[in-house]
C-alpha cells in the first residue's frame, strides 16, 4: 500500500515533524511518499491528476476544489488562527487601536501581499477588504510562494503582507516590520489547515487513516505541551533557520489539535458563504460534503485542545 501525502513547508504542521522522525511508513506499515507544495490551490491541482491521496491544506482551496467535483474530504484539524497582518514599525498596530479598519485603512493606495490566490490567506483578506468597504482602494498582489512574499516586501514592493506565522517572523527580522493585530482576532476560529483526503482512499483504508490520525494528533500535542523540544527538532531538521525562529513561529498562534469542533467547521462555513460571494465558488457547500467527521470522533473523542 502506498500513501502520498501533499505539504506545505509551514513548521508548525505536524507533516514537518513527521518527515523529520523519518518512521511513518512504519508506523502505518504502508509505504509513504511526500510531496511538497508552494501554495494550497496547487495541492487542489495534484489532487485532480491523482498525485496525491492525503493533505495538509487550508480549508478555502478544498472548498474551490469540492465546488469543482473533486471528491475530498476534510478528516482532522491541526490548527486554527494561522493567518497574520504584519507592515513596518511606524504602522499603527493593536493595541494602539483595536480597530481592523483603522489599521487596513492605512494601506489605501497600497498592495497587500498573500500567497496564491485561493490561499486561506487570500481569502481571509480579501473577505476583511470586503466587510470594511476597502476592496476598493486596497489592492492584493498573490504571490507563488511565501518567500517571495517576503522579498517583495524588503524591496518595498508592498507595504503589508498576510501569510503563515513565519511570514510574520521572517519579516519581523529581515524586513524591520511587525504584527498589526492578533491573529486569534483577524479571523476567528479560521480553519488554518486541516488534513483532506481523497474519497477512494477514505472508503478503502480507514485502518490507514486511523493510525495516522492518531500519530498526527500525538504531534499535535507535542506541540502544545513541548514546544521548546518540537522547535529544536524542526530547526536542526530544516537547517536554514535556528531555534528561535521556529519556536517564535510556534508561539504566534499556539492553538493545535487534531478535532473537529462545531467551531471549527461554523467557521469553514463562514469561508463557504464569502467564497461564494467574492467569486471563488459558484454554489452554496453543505458541511457533509465537506467534513469526515468519524475517524476524528473515534480516535478523540469529545473535547479539544485548541
Amino acid at each position: 500500500m502506498l500513501l502520498r501525502i501533499g505539504h506545505l513547508s509551514t513548521f508548525y504542521h505536524t507533516s514537518v515533524l513527521l518527515i523529520a522522525q523519518g518512521n511513518l511508513g512504519d508506523l502505518l506499515d504502508c509505504e509513504v511518499h511526500w510531496k511538497l507544495f508552494g501554495t494550497g490551490p496547487s495541492i487542489i491541482d495534484a489532487f485532480e491528476r491523482d498525485e496525491i491521496d492525503m493533505a495538509y491544506i487550508g480549508l478555502p482551496p478544498v472548498i474551490v476544489g469540492i465546488s469543482r467535483a473533486l471528491k475530498i474530504k476534510c478528516i482532522a484539524g491541526g490548527h486554527i488562527e494561522g493567518t497574520v497582518l504584519v507592515s513596518h514599525r511606524d504602522m499603527r498596530a493593536y493595541p494602539e487601536t483595536k480597530d481592523l479598519r483603522e489599521i487596513l485603512n492605512q494601506f489605501s493606495g497600497h498592495p497587500i501581499g498573500v500567497p496564491g490566490r485561493g490561499s486561506i490567506h487570500d481569502v481571509i483578506m480579501k473577505g476583511l477588504l470586503e466587510r470594511y468597504n476597502l476592496n476598493k482602494d486596497i489592492g492584493i498582489i498573490n504571490f507563488r510562494w511565501a518567500d517571495n512574499v517576503i522579498e517583495a516586501f524588503v524591496k518595498g514592493e508592498i507595504v503589508a503582507a498576510a501569510g503563515t506565522p513565519a511570514l510574520a517572523v521572517a519579516i519581523e527580522r529581515f524586513g524591520k516590520g511587525k504584527i498589526l493585530y492578533p491573529a486569534s482576532m483577524v479571523w476567528p476560529n479560521n480553519p488554518s489547515y486541516g488534513i483532506a483526503v481523497s474519497q477512494r482512499f477514505l472508503d478503502n483504508n480507514r485502518d490507514i487513516l486511523e493510525r495516522f490520525i492518531s500519530i498526527h494528533e500525538d504531534a499535535t500535542a507535542l506541540l502544545r505541551e513541548k514546544p521548546e523540544e518540537f522547535a529544536d527538532t524542526i530547526a536542526r531538521f530544516v537547517g536554514v533557520v535556528d531555534k528561535d525562529f521556529v519556536l517564535e513561529t510556534i508561539m504566534i498562534s499556539p492553538r493545535y489539535c487534531a478535532q473537529l469542533t462545531e467551531e471549527y467547521i461554523n467557521a469553514t462555513m463562514e469561508f463557504v458563504k464569502a467564497m461564494k460571494r467574492l467569486g471563488y465558488i459558484t454554489r452554496d457547500l453543505g458541511r457533509e460534503e465537506i467534513f469526515e467527521t468519524d475517524i476524528i470522533r473515534t480516535i478523540h473523542g469529545t473535547g479539544n485542545h485548541y
